[in-house]
């Protein structure tokens, strides 16, 4: 999908429309990044890369969470003043066990963000990862 035009067009515009009032989108990495700036575009506000650990310069804010076979960790960078108050919309491509999602959930509630709305484009409801994540709105393109 990211690789056709008008594919990719219509998965940024239906994910953008989850939340019309954010101010900021935070993109997972890796698919996120790409679907986040497409979702930032749309909706004219910036985009916030949420990286696994290692990956971003010094001083960052990093949430560790665990996985069904170990431990991981993403980070933001230490942007704390520049994101409290501020309405985010998070994107990711695929939930599952909603482990990356709920960590990065945290770490931006942490800094003082506000969470106005979750994006993926398919939910592996299988997994009970929408479960983990009730009390924010969610939206998924595709439930399988």
């Amino acid at each position: 999908m990211f690789a056709h035009g008008p594919a990719y067009s219509a998965i940024v515009a239906a994910l953008a429309s989850a939340a019309p009032d954010a101010e900021l989108v935070a993109g997972i990495d890796a698919r996120g990044f790409l679907l986040g700036g497409g979702m930032a575009r749309e909706l004219g506000v910036g985009v916030l890369a949420v990286r696994k650990a290692g990956k971003l310069p010094p001083p960052v804010q990093k949430c560790e969470y665990t996985l069904e076979y170990g431990t991981a960790a993403i980070e933001i960078p230490d942007a704390s003043p520049t994101l409290r108050g501020r309405r985010v919309l998070v994107v990711d491509d695929v939930l599952a066990t909603g482990g990356t999602l709920g960590a990065t959930l945290e770490l931006l509630e942490r800094v003082g963000a506000e969470i106005v709305g979750v994006t993926v484009v398919t939910e592996l409801e299988a997994f009970g990862g929408r479960a983990r994540l009730e009390s924010y709105p969610l939206t998924s393109l595709v439930r399988l």
